[in-house]
């Protein structure tokens, strides 16, 4: 089949431009919840594009942006070390994807089944939605992510919240074609216009904020205990990773895992990720919401997502812009939060589920349960607590506990598992 965007250069920037809308919601909605700057983010998640196309040689049709996975750990770790810190952990995570890409380029993706089964990864996911929960909790509430603070009247808070919340819903099950797979947007769109009729919206930063405006972007600084930290963090996105390329090979019939092949796609994430980081911008990922939006619109040109890239940079120098964002008000963001982080909890379940992983064996509930634990209780072990923690534990427990080993990814379930990550 033809591909509708091949020799029209004005299809493939509206093209592009449809992409990115799809992605946006997702990617301005991590840098707001944890208080790193959205035109930054924009800028990041087109030179990270970029970077990715040019890397695997633009033969794959993705878009990377924003990670949801590093929400609860970038939060974190703000609060511990900083954000320049934070920065810097991140951008060692970023490495961490170039050294798997070594790694599966030397030996293959075998040593994935071995070392992060679906008994690890499963829980590990789930630790990273329930963790965020009371922060979508205190958002909805009117409080700050961290409930130290009222920001907004409870009642008004609550009433915006959850008509939020509703609106995203229906959208994400009800809406048909390209508008279900930007529910966020309706949320938004809806919650912020009641927000503006009950007077809580404060739009003097936008009439102070100037049309054109570098954004603000912010060196790292580097330490040991912020590195270890985020390091454990990076495997679930990176099984995600796996996830999204084996989707988007589905749907346009090609097999990426050899060509480019997987150790050159982990490769493209890894420095878009440490780029990111280096600017002050979150970690990057592979926007499975984008593989959903090719699979309806049978745009299989990469250039495409060149095109998204170079919009969203394009924007990301708009400062009027970048301020409108950070008007959306706290309830409107906590609504929809309830639903994606328990999303992303639902996920590692039904990578459970899935794969078949069977718990009347002690050793899968061994790691699972003390996974869950240590991860939602916050366990702090030296400088390592929380997710990351919990990751590494499970991983140190799934390779010394006896037992049969549980299964190992399959690629039509692993398919099928992100393409349902898509509203």
């Amino acid at each position: 089949m033809q591909d509708p965007t091949e020799g029209a250069v004005w299809r493939q920037a509206l093209a592009g431009s449809q992409m990115l809308l799809v992605a946006f919601g997702a990617l301005v909605l991590m840098p707001l919840i944890t208080g790193l700057d959205p035109n930054v983010a924009l800028f990041t998640a087109g030179l990270g594009t970029l970077i990715f196309h040019i890397i695997t040689g633009g033969q794959v049709p993705v878009f990377l942006a924003s990670s949801f996975a590093f929400i609860a750990p970038v939060i974190a770790a703000k609060a511990k070390f900083g954000l320049e810190e934070t920065l810097g952990g991140l951008a060692a995570a970023g490495v961490l994807y170039m050294v798997l890409s070594g790694v599966v380029r030397l030996k293959g993706t075998g040593f994935i089944n071995r070392l992060l089964p679906p008994v690890v990864i499963g829980p590990v996911i789930m630790v990273i939605g329930l963790s965020l929960a009371p922060v979508a909790v205190h958002m909805a509430s009117g409080r700050a992510g961290d409930g130290s603070a009222e920001l907004v009247p409870y009642t008004t808070a609550i009433v915006i919240a959850m008509i939020s919340l509703l609106v995203t819903i229906l959208a994400a099950v009800w809406a048909k074609g390209l508008f279900r797979l930007v529910p966020i947007m309706f949320g938004i769109g809806v919650g912020y216009v009641l927000s503006a009729f009950a007077g809580i919206v404060d739009t003097s930063a936008i009439a102070q904020a100037a049309w054109f405006s570098v954004p603000n972007f912010v060196a790292p600084a580097f330490s040991w205990s912020a590195i270890l930290f985020m390091l454990p963090v990076a495997i679930a996105p990176a099984i995600e990773h796996i996830g999204d390329v084996l989707a988007i090979g589905n749907v346009t019939g090609k097999n990426y895992i050899k060509k480019p092949g997987l150790h050159r796609t982990l490769l493209g994430d890894g420095i878009a990720t440490s780029s990111a980081a280096l600017l002050g911008g979150p970690p990057n990922t592979t926007y499975s919401e984008v593989t959903g939006a090719v699979m309806l619109t049978r745009n299989f040109n990469p250039k495409v997502m060149i095109w998204a890239a170079v919009i969203a940079i394009v924007l990301a120098f708009v400062g009027k812009f970048g301020a409108a964002l950070q008007t959306i008000p706290v309830p409107v963001i906590g609504g929809i939060l309830c639903l994606l982080f328990g999303s992303i909890a639902v996920v590692g379940m039904n990578t459970l589920i899935r794969h078949q992983v069977d718990f009347s064996e002690r050793r899968n509930l061994v790691i699972a349960g003390v996974t869950l634990v240590f991860g939602i209780g916050g366990m702090a072990i030296g400088q390592v607590e929380g997710i990351a923690l919990c990751g590494l534990v499970a991983i140190g427990l799934n390779l010394i506990l006896p037992g049969s080993k549980d299964a190992g990814w399959g690629e039509a379930s692993t398919e099928e598992d992100a393409l349902d990550k898509s509203f």
